[in-house]
């Protein structure tokens, strides 16, 4: 029999009629996190395994991400072309990607194509091909994108900032790899990652719409119970982000210079963390709203945008920012960017930025609760965070109880001894 613990939490529909959240336990032991709404026929299901790019070794790096992206382009009894016609045929939507710290996946389908749906699925994780064929296809797909980002200066420079900050470390190899590892890839190098990566033990999983809990469990062993019970991959060391700053210039022949920035930041179960929510939101992340964004575009006219977010990884976390400004204007665009900093880490807000930000990031939050998907892979994310269950129903009194002396004091933590690591792309004058 299927286990639905109790502990459920509720999420807000477009009615905003509260529907549970069940924990539920196949009879195999795989979990999964359920919100049943029958109102539309229609399954969305997120998951993730734990481990992604930051297990790709360094001479193998993109190696995460062309797996993924050869998950659905061949499984069982069909090619790649058989493949995508089944989902075509059934109005199924199947994605896989990967990034630094999981490979997921994603599956949509109308529930009278359900069983299709889920064997397939299971087809792709258990038995993917990787015919030699597909392998060149999706290569030179990646490729082809590796070879354009060579002259974008956003991707270079966003490349070169996690190199930077995480020099030595997985997380500073990017994800996508480079033209010279990935033309090294073949089916012969990919076909181990499977047992590193697909395994029961590092997996989670979201359901959100027309299924019960009972159909759920039967289905999650349908589906992942033929995996391995346990990864067969090291979990990655933790990752001290480089904080004394630096200046890294990158040329590019263009008018415009792509300014990155970073500081060490915070993981996501740091008791102060949703204090750095709220201290990113004034800094840089409430949009129209923020200082660096009043200070950089409203004030001075220096560039079109300005934002920062905070980058919690699993063993590691970053603070960054960036905007594009014209080559002459780099230098006091960054100027501007370094002084709002540091006025903020040194004198905090007041107390109306304080009560605006928090409003913002409550009033906001159902927004990405309106369909299925988005409340799937929101749960998703809250399961990897480890947040727990009933996370979405504590974060309102979270955020609340954040106070001025927490996001003072967070302010302090990010910037108090780490100075900004930069890099800018492009032919930026006077930059130092």
């Amino acid at each position: 029999m299927s286990l639905v613990e109790p502990g459920s939490t509720n999420v807000s529909s477009q009615s905003n009629a509260p529907r549970a959240v069940q924990r539920v336990v196949s009879p195999g032991g795989v979990e999964a996190w359920l919100v049943e709404e029958h109102a539309v026929p229609l399954i969305a299901v997120e998951f993730a395994f734990r481990g992604g790019a930051s297990l790709d070794p360094a001479q193998h790096a993109g190696a995460a991400r062309l797996f993924a992206g050869l998950l659905d382009e061949g499984a069982g009894p069909y090619d790649s072309d058989a493949f995508h016609e089944q989902l075509a045929e059934h109005a199924i939507e199947l994605d896989f990607s990967a990034d630094r710290d999981t490979w997921r996946g994603s599956l949509k389908t109308l529930a009278r194509h359900a069983d299709r749906a889920f064997e397939l699925l299971r087809l792709a994780l258990t038995e993917p091909r990787f015919d030699d064929d597909a392998v060149s296809r999706v290569r030179e797909q990646i490729l082809a994108g590796l070879r354009h980002e060579a002259n974008d200066p956003d991707a270079l420079a966003g490349r070169a900032l996690f190199a930077d900050a995480f020099s030595g470390h997985p997380y500073g190899q990017p994800v996508k790899g480079t033209v010279e590892t990935v033309n090294g890839l073949s089916r012969d190098i990919l076909l181990p990652i499977r047992p590193a990566a697909l395994a029961r033990g590092n997996l989670v999983v979201s359901v959100v719409g027309a299924i019960d809990a009972a159909t759920l469990a039967a289905r999650l062993d349908a589906v992942f119970g033929g995996l391995p019970a346990v990864s067969s991959a090291t979990a990655v060391a933790p990752a001290i982000p480089r904080a004394s700053g630096g200046l890294d210039i990158i040329d590019v022949d263009v008018p415009q210079t792509s300014l990155r920035f970073a500081v060490p930041g915070l993981l996501r179960r740091d008791p102060d963390f949703m204090a750095a929510i709220v201290f990113n939101h004034i800094l840089g992340g409430g949009a129209f709203t923020s200082r660096l964004f009043q200070e950089v575009r409203e004030k001075r006219g220096l560039a079109y945008g300005v934002s920062t977010s905070l980058v919690p990884l699993r063993a590691g976390g970053l603070l960054v920012g960036g905007t594009a400004t014209k080559n002459e204007r780099a230098a006091e665009s960054l100027a501007v960017i370094r002084a709002e900093i540091a006025r903020l880490a040194a004198e905090g807000p007041d107390e109306d930025e304080l009560a605006k930000a928090k409003q913002y990031l409550i009033g906001s939050y159902p927004l990405q609760f309106d369909n299925s998907a988005k409340i799937a892979r929101q749960l998703l994310q809250i399961a990897l965070d480890e947040l727990g269950i009933d996370y979405i129903d504590r974060r309102k009194g979270l955020i609340e109880t954040v106070t001025l002396a927490d996001v003072r004091r967070v302010g302090e933590r990010l910037f108090g001894t780490s100075q900004l690591l930069v890099v800018a792309a492009g032919r930026p004058e006077r930059l130092s």
